[in-house]
């Protein structure tokens, strides 16, 4: 399962790229890098957080997993904060895993940097040794039985390995919740909307499982010690940097082009100014646009 990061507080809207249902599977992923590279770039001060966090309890790994690694920004930064590990993105997409090679090259990691194509999570079978940290970054919630997949997860590593899942958090926001036309509240409506679409994705997975999705409970189950959660925040004010007005942009874009036809026609003509490069009320030229997001991680350990 290829994943994004990112994706948008939602994932990149945690589900815009899982098309409907099974699409998802089909979706060409390749040709998301660009805007998955964009949003995990933005991202990076949250990820560089999330990342020292875990290296205060993480301390030398010798073998680090990023599953479900695309374009492998996050692995990069997995790189710089962990000059001693050798690194191994997992993904479906082999032209995602091509960048993510790319940029440890450019990084000077390329020496220690692997990567292995196939889906989730059987692949993980295939690595060598067994992990001291496993990370997935919303990369569970796109396999159907996420109790058995977090236990394959746990297979993987070494005693006293660490597993880390980035799942939950809050929604992302870019604008006031008046924006001076259409219906106040358009952020709120379209995360209804993206839930909906979330419920469906999951119901068309194969091998679905309705769970509680309770992360540290799931890590428990699947035989981890010590769990514990940490929420990151991205808060970028207005002004915004031209890279995060890009980001809302695109991702408001893709919003309207996804799922444009669930929303009402009021909100949709909403959405439609706010993408128009020639309105100047549009996300291209408001003073007022910002980017919000919070990304929860959940970590437990292997015993020894």
């Amino acid at each position: 399962m290829a994943h994004h990061h990112h994706a948008p507080g939602h994932d990149e809207h945690r589900h815009e790229h899982d098309g409907h249902g099974h699409d998802h599977e089909h979706l060409d992923w390749a040709e998301l890098a660009p805007l998955l590279e964009n949003q995990a770039e933005l991202f990076t001060p949250l990820y560089e957080r999330a990342l020292a966090w875990l290296a205060k309890e993480v301390t030398e790994p010798g073998l680090i997993v990023d599953a479900g690694s695309g374009p492998g920004v996050i692995s990069g930064l997995f790189a710089e904060t962990f000059p001693g590990a050798r690194i191994v993105a997992v993904d479906g997409s082999e032209p995602l895993l091509e960048r993510a090679r790319a940029r440890a090259e450019r990084l000077g990691a390329g020496d220690r940097f692997d990567t292995l194509t196939g889906d989730m999570p059987g692949v993980l079978a295939e690595l060598d040794y067994p992990a001291d940290l496993l990370w997935a970054s919303r990369s569970i919630h796109h396999l159907g039985d996420q109790g058995a997949a977090l236990a394959a997860c746990v297979e993987r590593l070494a005693p006293g390995g660490t597993l880390a899942v980035m799942e939950g958090g809050l929604p992302a926001r870019f604008l006031p919740r008046d924006i001076g036309f259409g219906r106040p509240g358009l952020h709120a409506r379209i995360d209804a909307v993206e839930e909906e679409r979330f419920i469906r994705m999951r119901e068309e997975l194969p091998g679905s499982v309705a769970q509680v999705e309770d992360w540290p409970a799931l890590l428990t189950a699947a035989g981890l010690h010590h769990t514990r959660s940490r929420t990151f925040l991205l808060d970028l004010p207005s002004p915004v940097p031209d890279r995060a007005r890009a980001y809302v942009v695109e991702s408001l874009t893709r919003t309207r082009d996804m799922l444009g036809e669930h929303l009402d026609p009021d909100d949709r003509a909403t959405l439609d100014r706010l993408v128009d490069p020639d309105d100047p009320a549009s996300v291209h030229h408001r003073p007022d646009v910002f980017v919000l997001a919070a990304h929860t991680v959940h970590s437990g350990v292997r015993p020894v």
